[in-house]
């Protein structure tokens, strides 16, 4: 088993504000905490070997979008096929170690590529090459040719995992609004994408202003405000069949902000009315709303722990926007922020230890996070305007949209890790913003 390179990734990812350099020598890799800088690990992967003719262009496809997601971690390092000492024309060859241990590839990824019948067949072995062992077993991937890309993103993700000992998030999609035209008239429509900003598709369009747009917990649906009706209001809309109902709304009111409960029954959301803006729940099935925050003040941005029990919010009730966490049934919320400056935007890590925020201080725009009591907060990002952060299913990586200055400035997307390591852009066609990530896909 690959045992020093997974207790090296762990200890890489694992240690929150922690700083480290990954070391590599003749023996097992080791992790030593010094400057903050951690040296990608080099791997190499082969194009995977075509069963046929019609295979071969797949079958480099594969390989090149797994060595995408790898090395846009950050964690990793694609050794060069210019380098390669021998090739891999058999997938079932035994694996010429010295050849790959040579050119310092210490991780290999091999494949095996089918295509029959308007199917693709994906079988892949990763190898720990300084140990001279496979990690685990080989595994198998199946499914609609036009899904070669998922099938790279599902070995990409069982690669990782393996090597990091961290959850697999490239399998997955973002659901954002596209922006076109001047920032004095922007045109606003819901898109979903996969994570790298592949396969877009447009579920709204243009005619009226959306926002917010929130995956639920098996990505299945989306929560987002729409001004449809002239007014703010929330709607839900099946991804798969691309159709929306407006959820039920009191003349007069107006709600935005939606959020979906952990076992997406529930939606909590913020309601205007005479004034005052609340926090409410709503069942989705009956309509039925509660209400559970009644200060004098602006509660919004509600985002719910994962086990479903407690909510973290925005409020403004001490004076200026400040974070608070309270039981999912109402009552008596604790501040959890108490740094210099506003905070908005709260979302729970899927892993229930970090709160994710936007800051706004002494004029720039942060992401941030903070432990779920307040403690050990950490600014990852600084600009003009960043806001929203959304997690990745493993909660080791956020994405958030950045907006340029001035009256041409564009609002695009960003991703960068819980260390503040590794920020960089996510391409879409257009403008986009308002980025929620969804769980892997099944």
């Amino acid at each position: 088993m690959m045992k020093h390179l997974a207790s090296l990734f762990l200890g890489a990812v694992c240690l929150f504000g922690a700083t480290g350099a990954v070391v590599a020598q003749d023996g097992p890799l080791r992790i030593e905490i010094t400057d903050g800088v951690i040296e990608p690990l080099p791997f190499a992967v082969p194009d995977f070997v075509p069963g046929s003719g019609e295979a071969g262009e797949t079958a480099r496809q594969i390989s090149r979008v797994i060595a995408a997601d790898l090395t846009g971690t950050g964690l990793f390092r694609e050794v060069p096929a210019s380098a390669y000492i021998s090739q891999v024309a058999d997938f079932g060859a035994p694996v010429a170690y010295a050849d790959w241990k040579a050119i310092n590839a210490q991780a290999l990824i091999t494949g095996a590529v089918n295509v029959a019948g308007g199917n693709v067949t994906v079988q892949f072995r990763v190898y720990d090459v300084f140990s001279d062992s496979e990690i685990g077993n080989g595994l198998q991937f199946s499914g609609p040719v036009a899904g070669w890309r998922r099938m790279a993103h599902k070995v990409a993700d069982a690669v990782y995992s393996r090597i990091t000992g961290e959850g697999a998030y490239f399998d997955s999609r973002v659901v954002y609004v596209s922006e076109t035209g001047p920032k004095d008239d922007r045109r606003k429509r819901l898109a979903v994408m996969d994570y790298d900003g592949a396969n877009v598709q447009y579920l709204t369009d243009s005619s009226s202003i959306v926002l917010a747009p929130r995956f639920s917990p098996n990505g299945d649906r989306v929560l987002y405000t729409s001004y449809e009706s002239g007014f703010p209001r929330i709607y839900v809309l099946d991804v798969g069949a691309v159709q929306q109902r407006g959820l039920q709304s009191t003349e007069g009111t107006m709600s935005f902000a939606p959020r979906f409960a952990p076992d997406g029954q529930t939606v909590v959301y913020s309601l205007t009315e005479g004034g005052n803006t609340d926090i409410y729940s709503m069942s989705i099935a009956t309509g039925q709303s509660t209400r559970l925050t009644t200060a004098p003040s602006i509660e919004t941005a509600p985002s719910f722990s994962p086990d479903g029990g407690r909510l973290v919010f925005e409020s403004d009730r001490s004076g200026t926007p400040q974070l608070y966490i309270m039981p999912v049934g109402g009552g008596e919320p604790t501040r959890i922020s108490f740094g210099q400056g506003r905070y908005g935007t709260p979302v729970w890590s899927p892993r229930g230890d970090l709160i994710a925020f936007t800051k706004q201080s002494k004029g720039r725009f942060h992401i941030g996070v903070m432990r779920t009591d307040g403690s050990e907060e950490r600014l990852l990002t600084a600009s003009f305007l960043d806001e929203g952060p959304t997690w990745a299913p493993n909660g080791r990586v956020l994405m958030f949209a950045r907006e340029t200055q001035g009256a041409q400035g564009q609002s695009s997307l960003y991703s960068v890790d819980i260390t503040g390591r590794n920020l960089k852009a996510v391409p879409t066609p257009e403008g986009a913003s308002d980025p929620s990530w969804s769980p892997l896909q099944n």
